[in-house]
């Protein structure tokens, strides 16, 4: 049998992305997956939301859809959001 393959010290421990529309009801879904992964990575979660929103709002339009990539690295929850080639990102320390 085969070894697993060795991680890199800088992979991502947990890496998930979710494509949502800016407008509308999908965005709040967003934020509430964000705000389950910082709870659950150990990260401040309270202001989670205004985080996702600050994303938003820096690289996507009413009427367009945004992705939004969640990455656990070392010790931090990264945040980034993409939408026609521009993007932003938040990082979050991990405190457990």
């Amino acid at each position: 049998m085969a070894a697993p393959a060795a991680k890199a010290p800088h992979a991502p421990a947990l890496e998930m992305r979710l494509s949502v529309p800016v407008d509308g009801t999908l965005n709040d879904v967003a934020v509430e997956l964000a705000t389950k992964l910082a709870e659950f990575l150990g990260a401040e979660s309270a202001s989670i939301g205004g985080a996702i929103g600050m994303l938003t709002s820096r690289v996507a339009s009413a009427g367009e859809n945004v992705t939004f990539e969640f990455r656990h690295i070392g010790r931090e929850l990264v945040i980034r959001a993409h939408c026609n080639g521009r993007s932003a990102e938040e990082r979050r320390p991990l405190t457990a």
